[in-house]
């Protein structure tokens, strides 16, 4: 994805960590839905996202990483998000389903946020009110 502007539009989609991985792997399909996607303004992130995405870095990539990063909006772990990421921890639990701290932020961040993930991994966000951009298979 290209640099943006320093005052940017936000967009309606926030990047699960696993499509920011994808794409600073090089993945050309992802780079590509990415490119779509920045069309309707600048895609955002959860700041656990950064976290997990530098939590995996491999020596040589930390430029592009801080790169692309920073070219996102970075939203952060409020305290309206972390009620709401328990709230769902709390839910899913009573219906006997375990969801991961970061898995919970993360939607929690969308549903207050009013943004569509965009993820591969639907099957970790198990919440209703949750909606998903649908994303090219990988292969």
């Amino acid at each position: 994805m290209e640099s943006v502007s320093s005052d940017p539009a936000m967009s309606e989609f926030l990047l699960d960590t696993d499509v920011i991985i994808w794409h600073l792997r090089g993945r050309q399909d992802v780079t590509r839905a990415l490119s779509e996607l920045q069309a309707s303004g600048v895609p955002s992130c959860s700041a656990l996202s950064v976290l997990e995405v530098h939590v995996g870095l491999k020596k040589g990539e930390e430029e592009k990483t801080n790169l692309f990063l920073g070219s996102l909006i970075v939203i952060a772990v409020s305290k309206m998000i972390a009620e709401r990421a328990a709230m769902e921890i709390r839910e899913q639990r009573a219906q006997g389903i375990t969801i991961d701290i970061p898995d919970a932020i993360i939607a929690a961040t969308c549903l207050a946020h009013n943004l569509t993930l965009v993820t591969y991994n639907k099957r970790h966000y198990p919440f209703e009110d949750l909606s998903f951009h649908p994303l090219p298979l990988l292969r």
